[in-house]
């Protein structure tokens, strides 16, 4: 693509960011292979938790037949679904902030 050829809006989006990203002072700071493993360590690790989660979860469902249990029971598989992701999501973080893995 040429110097003259007119931008998509894509491109120009992207351009506004980047700019919006230096006047603000944020870098951005390419990952190490070992931090992308690490990374991809705790992303396979939360997805089994959570897969493991989801399977408890649905049989208990099953055996339940009691309507206030039943919500009892989607509500706290709600909030245990939610501290995983959190969790996950803040071990990520520190990783990509290079404080390592803990």
């Amino acid at each position: 693509m040429g110097d003259n050829a007119p931008k998509t809006a894509y491109e120009l989006a992207m351009e506004r960011l980047r700019k919006k990203d230096q006047d603000e002072g944020v870098t951005v700071v390419p990952l190490t292979e070992a931090q992308r493993a690490q990374i991809a360590e705790i992303r396979n690790f939360y997805e089994a938790k959570i897969a493991e989660l989801k399977v408890l979860h649905e049989s208990t469902m099953r055996r339940s037949v009691d309507v206030a249990e039943r919500e009892t029971l989607d509500q706290q598989h709600r909030r245990e679904l939610e501290h995983l992701t959190s969790a996950r999501d803040a071990k990520v973080e520190k990783i990509r902030r290079g404080e390592g893995q803990s």
